[in-house]
């Protein structure tokens, strides 16, 4: 093949990328117009939690494989997200945390009737975990959790590890599927601290 053919194909294939490049930009455009108007708005809505942060952004460009530079970046950048309650008391009521972890309104972005815009936030957290083990409608998205303390156990160490984990898991697993839930206003870090019971409180159907 002569070089000014190969030339030609070269300049057709760069175009061809360049075309492509376009394509996407226009593509990406109208997938963000869609995303932000498609939603009701007004208050409480939250659709802020629509714009990505750089931590997603970096997930979402290395399709939730960043390199091991990345990871140390994004949990360092995390870790330093997390607030604690009052006291440092990360250790709440279990009875209140086991209505947390069955409440499934979380911070919905639009609405759907009946819910009403006072409702009680909750983690929603039996769509990805077993817990207590009498509860049937549960999700196998995350890891089981029922026999908590069985497994890990419940000393102070455990206590904050389970409580940071639930406020910014990606603190500790880099684009992490879990939803930061303190990090992202979802739940207070009391909420939190009563979650952390229900996990690693005796007395909680998750030990029994």
């Amino acid at each position: 093949m002569k070089k000014p053919i190969l030339a030609s194909l070269a300049l057709i294939i760069l175009a061809g990328g360049a075309w492509a490049a376009d394509d996407d930009k226009a593509i990406q455009a109208l997938v963000d117009q869609y995303i932000s108007t498609g939603y009701q708005q007004g208050e409480k809505q939250h659709s802020e939690r629509l714009k990505q942060d750089e931590t997603l952004k970096t997930c979402s460009e290395t399709r939730n494989k960043p390199s091991d530079d990345q990871a140390k970046t994004i949990m360092e950048r995390e870790k330093a997200t997390i607030k604690y309650p009052e006291g440092n008391k990360m250790l709440g009521n279990w009875e209140k945390g086991k209505e947390v972890f069955n409440t499934g309104f979380g911070m919905r972005v639009g609405v759907i009737a009946p819910d009403k815009a006072d409702k009680p936030r909750g983690g929603n957290c039996y769509a990805c975990h077993t817990a207590d083990p009498k509860e049937v409608a549960a999700g196998n998205i995350g890891n089981s959790l029922t026999g908590y303390i069985k497994v890990r156990g419940n000393s102070e160490e455990v206590v904050k590890y389970t409580y940071e984990k639930i406020f910014n898991s990606q603190s500790y697993v880099a684009c992490s599927n879990m939803p930061r839930f303190g990090h992202n206003g979802v739940l207070s870090p009391e909420q939190i601290a009563d979650l952390v019971a229900f996990l690693v409180d005796p007395a909680s159907p998750v030990n029994k």
